[in-house]
């Protein structure tokens, strides 16, 4: 316990907390495991992690939730696995509050009275009415947040999915109808228990209310009759029981009990008349009370069969407030959701995608950069938080301000003093104006993927420990499950610890001075890193003489490129360091951007470039005689004023590189623009085209439907005149058959008469011979079918066949079907 206490102490945060989780780190009795303990707290400590967990706690609604949430950032003990859960569940609450329709604010719901309700039902003992009503709100709550999953799904199917794994922490609590029935029916609104819960408490509360009035009406006559000072007699109820107040200590006419009484203080008198009536008062309130336990006890039987059920929607929901807390703070600091990958798990470089930019929508990209840290436009949380807070107290001043200058010119206050209050208003719009004006730098983070070490240089108050501790808080951001305050495609490595040294605290509990605090922080730091864990060290090697600390600087920076952890990042004065990239590949140089002009840093990286000593110059701009200045310089040597002339030229090189990237992008961008068009404008030909062809076939289709419609008529109409023909034609044999007949019996009777004549004459009807050889294309010849002469037009001679031409009709005839 007594180690338990002392990690407690050396992390600096709240022994309940630790308690309540067991322990943040996996605490053993071993030494080991206790040093390991207290580098991982210091870290925290010396990143402001617990701030940020305040700061992220805040936005809880209930007062579990940000105990909780508190616990669940401290820990930082998160596997991978469950580091990608988190993100996605904060992930889905931003949707969720997007949507509109979910409702994930816990304020209306005291989680500590559940919690309360849930101990009394295990104990079998009666709930209060406020926890019982809290329980009630808690359960109607989870109700209506099922039902707006239920109708979000059913407007889109892929709405579970999408809300993962939150749909599935909603959907999996088991919500009891009944409960939230039966504590409506025995429960008011202001947390009293209802008369119409039990006859018994409705009998006791009317006899109640029956012996107050009796009681009433007995201490009005009394003070009525009362013949001295009555107007200094109050009836008051003392400890349950009707008296008479006196505001003196004068003699009543009526006898009582003196419960009371002081020196010009009054007393206090219970009439003998009301005696039994308070006694019957107190037992019928006892009555009550009886009864009210007896509903109440009917409530926790109520909940005792889903008692486990109820457990479980209070642990769900006070998760539930974690990830609004965290959700909501990503979202109103305008955070970015982080990828985050085990880089032992890639099988190829990890490409930076693109990013957009605040002063440009369009995105832009980065090809053929290869990144395993990537986080542009990143700020510092903590310094973004205190400049809000800043310019919402300057804003607030100014409101105060102006509502002051208003409510003194209505009231008509000197002229002199309203002009005092303006010249105050105009100080305070200034400050707003210049906090407006001046924001915190974000900083781009860009380190390839062979980069073991980088080595930050820089002039003091540079930024160079805000970019370090920006760094910390980012990895373990992600790795809690917050989004990152960077531009969108942030890409994070997944750190199983963040280590760091940074400040110039001495150890005093060790006795040890600030460079050997440092040191023996840095060499546990080494012996407890992994594969898998990100160190920041600033100002290494500082603190002692210049030579040795950069040379045992080197050694460290060395030491942890070649089998220390997965990323170093440190900050130095010592030139030398600097040096390091040029003999070893793992490592890369970045320095602090410093204005010279205006002799202050910008906060910005130049990567890729080393640092410069800019004391010298700075001297000479403000004012240094230059004897003095020429002095140094020589001091200082020719060798190291040529390096920092090859790094000014590398400085100038990097600048322009710059602006050569700048002026790509721009091109880059007019070029996807101009593509977009063309697209655009291929598209609409398309449509055109497929618009055009539709009106063609649709034209087509309206003439030949006209064709057919003409052709079907004159078919009909031939039909028809055929018909006609055949019955003509039909006619016309008949009447030349009859007088065949007749010619036949005449030519008998003039045989029988003359049979000496040696001829005889048969009259028969004339009959037209059958085309014995084809027409030719041109020809006349008589269709007997249509009974009417018609023009060749083909002639098939394999098919005997021919095509003819009547009028305006077409027809295809067989060579039987012809006649000369």
């Amino acid at each position: 316990m007594a180690l338990f206490a002392a990690v407690g102490t050396i992390c600096g945060y709240p022994m309940n907390i630790i308690r309540k989780r067991n322990v943040y780190f996996k605490v053993s009795s071993s030494m080991e495991d206790h040093n390991q303990s207290r580098v991982k707290c210091d870290s925290l400590r010396v990143l402001e992690w617990d701030k940020l967990c305040d700061s992220v706690a805040s936005f809880a609604r209930t007062s579990l939730g940000r105990q909780a949430t508190k616990t669940q950032l401290w820990s930082l003990d998160q596997t991978f696995e469950e580091s990608l859960r988190l993100l996605q569940e904060t992930n889905a609450a931003i949707l969720m509050h997007n949507h509109g329709s979910f409702n994930l604010d816990l304020t209306s719901i005291d989680l500590a009275l559940v919690d309360s309700a849930i101990k009394h039902a295990r104990r079998s003992l009666p709930l209060e009415p406020q926890e019982a009503l809290a329980l009630l709100s808690l359960l109607e709550f989870i109700e209506a947040l099922q039902l707006n999953l239920k109708a979000a799904i059913k407007e889109d199917s892929d709405w579970y999915q999408k809300s993962m794994p939150l749909s599935e922490l909603i959907t999996q609590m088991v919500v009891n109808r009944s409960i939230i029935k039966f504590i409506q029916q025995v429960i008011d609104e202001d947390g009293s228990v209802k008369d119409s819960a039990s006859s018994a408490l409705k009998k006791a509360r009317d006899q109640v209310r029956t012996l107050e009035r009796k009681l009433h009406q007995l201490m009005d006559n009394l003070i009525r009759n009362e013949t001295k000072d009555a107007s200094l007699l109050v009836a008051s109820n003392i400890d349950g029981r009707w008296c008479i107040r006196s505001g003196t200590d004068q003699q009543t006419s009526f006898k009582g009990l003196l419960l009371s009484s002081g020196s010009g203080l009054g007393s206090i008198i219970e009439p003998l008349a009301a005696v039994p009536l308070n006694d019957e008062l107190q037992q019928a309130r006892a009555l009550v009370a009886k009864a009210e336990a007896d509903v109440l006890l009917m409530v926790t039987e109520k909940i005792q069969t889903d008692i486990d059920d109820i457990e479980k929607i209070l642990r769900s929901v006070i998760k539930l407030d974690i990830i609004y807390a965290r959700a909501t703070y990503s979202r109103s600091f305008g955070g970015a959701y982080p990828t985050i990958f085990l880089p032992n798990d890639i099988d190829g470089p990890l490409m930076a995608e693109s990013y957009t930019s605040k002063e440009n929508t369009s995105q832009t990209s980065n090809p053929k950069n290869e990144w395993i840290f990537y986080l542009p436009k990143a700020y510092h949380p903590l310094l973004l938080q205190q400049h809000r807070q800043k310019l919402h107290l300057a804003r607030k001043d100014v409101r105060n301000a102006t509502s002051e200058i208003r409510r003194r010119k209505l009231q008509g206050e000197n002229i002199s003093v309203v002009g005092e209050a303006d010249a105050g208003l105009s100080s305070l719009e200034m400050q707003v104006r210049a906090l407006e004006e001046s924001p915190p730098v974000p900083t781009d983070f860009l380190i390839a993927q062979k980069t073991r070490v980088l080595v930050i240089t820089g002039p003091n108050t540079g930024g160079k420990t805000i970019c370090l501790k920006t760094v910390g808080l980012a990895a373990m951001m992600a790795k809690s499950g917050l989004y990152v305050l960077a531009s969108e495609s942030a890409k994070i490595p997944w750190f199983d610890s963040v280590f760091a040294d940074i400040g110039d605290e001495q150890s005093l509990s060790q006795s040890l001075s600030t460079f050997s605090g440092h040191l023996k922080q840095i060499s546990e730091i080494q012996s407890q890193s992994t594969s898998q864990s990100l160190v920041l060290l600033d100002e290494v090697g500082a603190g002692t003489n210049p030579l040795e600390g950069a040379a045992l600087g080197m050694s460290l920076l060395e030491s942890f490129a070649e089998s220390g952890a997965l990323l170093t990042i440190a900050t130095t004065h010592h030139g030398e360091l600097k040096t390091l990239k040029y003999s070893n590949d793992a490592f890369e140089n970045a320095s602090m951007e410093f204005d010279e002009e205006n002799l202050k840093p910008t906060y910005k990286i130049l990567w890729g470039v080393p640092g410069r000593s800019n004391a010298i110059n700075i001297a000479e701009r403000l004012g240094v005689p230059s004897i003095v200045v020429d002095n140094a310089r020589e001091l200082y040597g020719a060798a190291s004023a040529e390096i920092d002339e090859v790094i000014l030229d590398m400085e100038t090189f990097k600048q322009k590189f710059q602006e050569l990237i700048h002026e790509s992008r721009h091109y880059l961008m007019l070029s996807r623009g101009l593509h977009k068009k063309l697209l655009l404008t291929r598209t609409k030909l398309k449509d055109l085209g497929a618009d055009l062809r539709y009106k063609n076939v649709q034209e087509l289709s309206k003439a030949a439907a006209l064709a057919r419609s003409d052709l079907h008529k004159k078919v009909r109409q031939l039909r028809t005149s055929t018909t006609k023909q055949s019955q003509l034609s039909k006619a016309n044999k008949d009447t030349l058959a009859s007088k065949y007949k007749r010619a036949s019996r005449v030519d008998s009777e003039h045989q029988n008469n003359n049979t000496s004549s040696s001829s005889i004459q048969v009259i028969k009807q004339p009959q037209s011979e059958k085309i014995s050889e084809l027409p030719k294309v041109g020809d006349m010849v008589h269709v007997s079918s249509l009974g009417k002469r018609a023009t060749v037009l083909r002639v098939d001679a394999g098919k005997e066949e021919i095509v003819v031409q009547a009028g305006n009709m077409k027809l295809k005839v067989k060579l039987v079907d012809l006649q000369t």
